[in-house]
């Protein structure tokens, strides 16, 4: 079952829209959401390479402590309001059966709250990253590449549907990484109205056929339908294709290549990350 959705979050202006997508699946699932707050360390507020005397750094240090808590307090304050407009209650620990939140707070970098609290998570949702900008590059690679667990990468949505996953998409090209996406997900999957493979038959060398696959979930009581395209970019094809057919999630496969090599020269995943309108689940 899908029982804990971990949610980091820090003060980017990110963290409504992913924890509203993450409340979503709470409901149809009866999930717990851990709210993980990455505080940032008050040295990591003063000013670099600046040579202070020693008053002048103990009362800028003093600012960073007292800045890092208003900062604390006012983003949990707005985290608590929202988790009651989205009707979740507040329970530690967590009692099961029912959406609920809790919060949990840990001073340092953002990628080792991920990593200190998402290994032990069914699903960590992050937002989808502003390469531009640089805002979330970092926590969805570490998420991905040091967790081991499913990644929900959450793009802005003004309104987040209710039964987000109830129709759900796989991409399917038999590797490995999307065979790890269908066994990490299968909650998901099982739980979904309807399922649709998608396959653009550009599979790997001996890998499963997407007939492989549809067996597999039958046996899991899950009956699934094959939908092909043709697309000379396979990521723009997966997106396109999912939102021709109606589903609300895409879970796939993700950076079969390196990450370093697809945000350089580009690939599948790359593609997704970068022009997704719509949840993806993400599993390497």
């Amino acid at each position: 079952m899908l029982d804990k959705i971990l949610v980091p979050v820090r003060g980017d202006g990110k963290g409504d829209n992913v924890l509203a997508h993450a409340a979503a699946l709470a409901k149809r699932f009866g999930s717990h959401i851990v709210v993980a707050h990455c505080r940032a360390r008050p040295e990591d507020l003063m000013p670099f390479g600046v040579p202070l005397p020693s008053f002048v750094r103990d009362q800028l240090l003093k600012q960073s402590y007292d800045l890092a808590d208003e900062v604390e307090q006012g983003l949990r304050a707005e985290l608590h309001a929202l988790a009651m407009s989205l009707g979740l209650s507040e329970t530690d620990p967590p009692h099961g059966g029912s959406a609920t939140i809790s919060f949990v707070e840990q001073t340092g970098r953002m990628v080792d709250v991920i990593k200190t609290h998402g290994r032990l998570a069914d699903l960590i949702a992050v937002p989808k990253p502003d390469r531009d900008r640089n805002i979330g590059v970092n926590s969805l690679k570490t998420a991905l590449f040091r967790t081991g667990r499913p990644v929900l990468m959450c793009p802005h949505q003004d309104t987040i549907p209710a039964d987000i996953g109830a129709h759900l998409t796989i991409g399917w090209n038999g590797s490995m990484e999307a065979a790890r996406a269908v066994a990490l997900t299968l909650p998901l999957i099982g739980a979904a109205e309807k399922v649709t493979i998608l396959s653009s038959g550009q599979g790997e060398p001996n890998g499963a056929m997407t007939s492989d696959l549809v067996e597999y979930l039958a046996l899991r009581n899950v009956k699934a339908e094959v939908a092909t395209f043709n697309s000379r970019n396979p990521g723009k094809g997966l997106l396109d294709e999912t939102r021709a057919v109606g589903a609300t999630l895409l879970v796939m496969g993700a950076y079969g290549d390196s990450h370093e090599r697809e945000t350089l020269f580009g690939g599948n995943t790359q593609t997704v990350v970068d022009e997704a309108t719509l949840p993806v689940v993400m599993v390497h």
